[in-house]
């Protein structure tokens, strides 16, 4: 018997680290090439400056493949701020999140220095680097980027709401991060994924006013959150059900998936009820 415990318990643990194992690789390989896609095309050469057309095409481009290539597999954040707007809304655990961010930051290093190693020197020069126009404060920096990252993220949980569509989310998700693009760049260069800035600031060392580029994204991702979850359209998740999608012992599948039934259950007492009334009547 305590055999048997044992081989299930050990079946179910390499299930679940399958499970966890590939979405941890799908989000360290979307986040790699959507840096590598995203910086290159900011990238200046001589003879052909970048556009700022071309470089919110290539952002717009770049995610709607890599979400599409991902989205079965880990849902396809490829962004902090994503993953804690999830986290907020109750739609992903406490370790997972955390194990995605680390994903993504590594992803994002390894997409920059991939770049950087086939960029000629002359070339790089500040590389894609996350930078506030001079004539921009830090306060209306951090701002932009709140507000760009609140459209993100709204478009993410619209596009991704099985109560709202089924199909997939690529072109729509791609086309809110090119619409961020076409107004971000004039000020910020345009963030609003504080993986795709981190990875081209520790590949050149260059961290002046990086912090805006994890506050804002991240301040407007939690309101997004906040706003869908909780005011546009709002879940029948119970507090106690919150906590343990949290820590981890609930899958979200798992507490969604019993939510029908009670409403199927308790519809079928109503119909019940009412067949009972019209007999006795």
């Amino acid at each position: 018997m305590e055999s048997g415990r044992r081989s299930l318990a050990k079946m179910l643990v390499c299930r679940l680290w399958t499970t966890i194992s590939k979405a941890l690789f799908a989000e360290f390989l979307a986040t790699g090439l959507y840096v590598f896609f995203g910086v290159g095309s900011a990238l200046r050469w001589p003879l052909a400056l970048p556009s700022m057309l071309q470089i919110a095409i290539t952002f717009n481009l770049a995610t709607a493949v890599i979400v599409q290539i991902t989205w079965k597999a880990s849902g396809a954040h490829v962004n902090p701020a994503v993953t804690l707007a999830f986290l907020v809304g109750s739609q992903i655990s406490l370790p997972r999140a955390v194990a995605y961010v680390a994903a993504q930051l590594a992803g994002a290093t390894a997409g920059a220095a991939l770049l950087y190693g086939v960029t000629p020197g002359d070339i790089r020069e500040t590389f894609g680097v996350n930078v506030v126009r001079n004539s921009v404060s830090t306060g209306q920096a951090v701002a932009v980027e709140l507000v760009l990252t609140l459209q993100l993220v709204l478009c993410v949980f619209a596009s991704t709401d099985s109560r709202q569509t089924t199909g997939s989310p690529a072109a729509t998700i791609g086309a809110s991060v090119a619409v961020g693009h076409l107004i971000g760049i004039y000020f910020t260069g345009c963030s609003m994924n504080p993986a795709r800035s981190f990875g081209s600031a520790v590949i050149v060392g260059k961290f002046a006013v990086h912090w805006i580029f994890w506050v804002g994204p991240l301040t407007g991702a939690v309101l997004a959150s906040l706003i869908y979850n909780f005011i546009l359209f709002p879940d029948t998740k119970t507090l106690a059900q919150r906590l343990a999608i949290l820590t981890g012992t609930v899958e979200v599948e798992e507490v969604e998936g019993v939510e029908p039934q009670k409403k199927d259950s308790q519809s079928s007492s109503e119909d019940t009820e009412m067949e009972n009334v019209c007999q006795v009547a």
